[in-house]
Formats: C-alpha cells, sequence, structure tokens
C-alpha cells in the first residue's frame, strides 16, 4: 500500500563530498541496526513512513524541507549497503534521472538471491511509477525512483515528481509487505498541507469511471472515435482536465488500437500496457463519464528533527566530530549486538542512554 506523499520546496546546491561520504557510512549502520534489531520489513516499514524518512534525512545531515533530502537519502542508503545485500537480506535499485530507468535489470541482477520470481518485483517497481505518473495525475513528473526489497519479495518505493509551475517536489511512499492493490485506494495517509487540481483514477469512488475506461479500451477504436467527433458540439464538466484540443484523434486511434488488440480485462490491466499513458487515461476517463456517465474522482490524495545539523548550515553547521562519532558508536553497536542476545540488549540500552544524553 502507498503510505504517504510529502510536499518539499526545491533547493539548489548538493551535498559535499565530505558530508555524502559521512551519510553513507551512518546510513549503513542506521539499516544494520535496524536490521539487526529487527527484520528487513520493519525498515521496509520505516522507509515507506513519510515522517520517519524525512527524520532520517535530518539525522544524516540533510535540509529537513529540501527536495534533495529524498536522493540523497536514497542514494546514500543505496550506496552504503553496496557489496552487502546478500548479507543483509535487503536490496535497492533505481535512483534520479536516467539511473531510476535501470531499475529493473538492477533488480533482476539479485535474482539469485531472492525466494521469488524477481519479473514479480520488476512489475511492482513499473506499476508504482505508473500510476503515480498516469493515474495520478496531480501535476508532478516523476524524476526519481527507488525500489527496496528484502529476500522474501516485500517491497517499498520512494519515488519523487517535481512540479515545474511550483517549484516544488511532492515524494510518494509504497509498502507492500502483503499484496498490493495498485488500481484503488493505494493511500494508506499523506503527508502534504497543499492540495491542487488532481485527476485521480485510483480513489475508490471512481471504480465505475475505471471499470468504463476498461471497457472502452476494449471496443474498435472507430467506435470510440465517432465519440470524439460528438464533443465538439457537447458542453464538458468544467472540472474535467481534458480540453477538446488536447485529444488528437490520429495519436488517439493508434492507442486505442493497441488496447483493442490487447483487449484488457479490467483498469490495472489497461494501466500496465505501455504506451498508455497521461492523456490517453484522461481521453478514456472524459468518455466514461460521457457515454456511461460514470464520473472520475478529483480528490487530491494528498492530506521534523536535526542530530547533526544541515548541510546548509541550518539550522547549524554540521560537525564532523561528532558525525564521525555517531558512526563509529552504531558500528560498535552492530558489532556488539552479533556477539549474543544478552549483549545484544544491553548494546541498545547504551544506544537509548547516548540519545537521552544528546537529547536532555
Amino acid at each position: 500500500m502507498k503510505t504517504g506523499i510529502a510536499h518539499l520546496p526545491l533547493h539548489g546546491g548538493k551535498a559535499p563530498a565530505w558530508l555524502f561520504n559521512r551519510m553513507t557510512k551512518l546510513a549503513r549502520e542506521i539499516v544494520r541496526v535496524i536490521l539487526y534489531d529487527a527484520d528487513s520489513t520493519e525498515l521496509l516499514q520505516r522507509l515507506s513512513d513519510p515522517f520517519w524518512f524525512q527524520a532520517l534525512g535530518c539525522v544524516l545531515g540533510f535540509d529537513w524541507h529540501s527536495s534533495g533530502l529524498t536522493t540523497t537519502v536514497c542514494g546514500a542508503i543505496k550506496e552504503g549497503i553496496r557489496g552487502m545485500e546478500h548479507e543483509l537480506g535487503f536490496f535497492a535499485g533505481g535512483g534520479k534521472g536516467r539511473v531510476s530507468r535501470r531499475t529493473p535489470e538492477e533488480i533482476l541482477s539479485f535474482g539469485k538471491h531472492l525466494l521469488i520470481d524477481p519479473e514479480t518485483l520488476v512489475y511492482a517497481s513499473r506499476m508504482s511509477a505508473k500510476v503515480d505518473s498516469a493515474a495520478v495525475q496531480d501535476g508532478y513528473q516523476l524524476y526519481h525512483h527507488v525500489f527496496f526489497f528484502n529476500r522474501e519479495g516485500s517491497w517499498a518505493v520512494v519515488q519523487q515528481g517535481m512540479n515545474d509551475a511550483t517549484r516544488y517536489a511532492r515524494r510518494y511512499h509504497w509498502l507492500a509487505t502483503e499484496p498490493v492493490n495498485f488500481v484503488c485506494e493505494p493511500h494508506a495517509a499523506v503527508c502534504c498541507e497543499s492540495r491542487g487540481e488532481t485527476l485521480n483514477l485510483v480513489a475508490q469512488e471512481g471504480e465505475e469511471n475505471r471499470a468504463s475506461c476498461s471497457c472502452l479500451a476494449a471496443e474498435k477504436p472507430e467506435k470510440i472515435l465517432q465519440e470524439v467527433k460528438k464533443l465538439a458540439t457537447l458542453n464538458l464538466p468544467a472540472r474535467h482536465q481534458v480540453l477538446r484540443d488536447e485529444i488528437n484523434p490520429d495519436n488517439l486511434h493508434r492507442i486505442l488500437l493497441k488496447t483493442y488488440e490487447a483487449g484488457p480485462e479490467n483498469f490495472e490491466s489497461l494501466l500496465s500496457l505501455r504506451g498508455v499513458g497521461p492523456k490517453t487515461l484522461r481521453a478514456l476517463s472524459l468518455l466514461s463519464e460521457i457515454v456511461y456517465g460514470a464520473a472520475p474522482s478529483f480528490r487530491d490524495p494528498a492530506r521534523f528533527s536535526y542530530a547533526h545539523g544541515g548541510k546548509d548550515g541550518h539550522p547549524y553547521p554540521v560537525n564532523r566530530e561528532v558525525y564521525d562519532s555517531s558512526i563509529a558508536f552504531l558500528k560498535e553497536v552492530v558489532n556488539a549486538a552479533k556477539i549474543g542476545e544478552p549483549e545484544k540488549k544491553r548494546s541498545f540500552q547504551s544506544l537509548a542512554t547516548f540519545s537521552d544524553e544528546l537529547n536532555p
């Protein structure tokens, strides 16, 4: 299920090498602590929590409200566990920009270490991105996608989109510790104060519209294009985010021929087809309302702390000595945890004491 969305402003700059190197080391030790104290499912659940994820970014020393926190934290975790994935039973694929498009091959590269068919995870990665880029049309263009997963096949996604007009980013969290319904209410929590115009094709109240879209997509293209021609003389619903001149009959015919030949059984099958993107879904959604009276939903699904400072010096500069001490301390805790259960408990009691001393 999806567990939350966060809105973040775009900040310039990047984490300096000396800081990112420490972020990587600290992220690795935090991951190891959680895995040794709990399990990979717990780690996935935490990564899918937008509040915990934001706090992690602050602990690592990044700006609490910067869009760069998402890419930096994910990059630090991925780089931190590199070469240790099989030992940890925890894996990561994807990243920012072109790196995100390599997610499928990275997932497949870990296939021999998994207890499930990696193609299942490839499908989950692709569908989570497809939902947030096409089925939830909120004005944010995805540019970052990281897929975390364990040996048993549970997974979490942290992906981010940018709105060029507002210069804000929106982060999407997904969690699948059990089967996921990709097309009906995947949100479990939303972290955002502002909302905007959104065509939400995964809303529960949009089930009739989804079903109608699937029916239309399985019809002969000529029949649907006849309905498109009628749009010139219809008064369209003012709330619908589709303009008449946005529906190109030639382009629509090409994609409808593809959907007709595929004969999608349901909306998920339709959404999973390559080539079915935002414009196709907007057109089908509009036609579903006009032809079947099945109105879509326009409900926007959208509804921290410091330990080491921030990269821009806010609220205070990163103290390298304290940062290195934190890394060393966590490493010692994990190593002690490996000795035995009694020693493990004493180590984590020490960690709690250390935390209390830092936050009196």
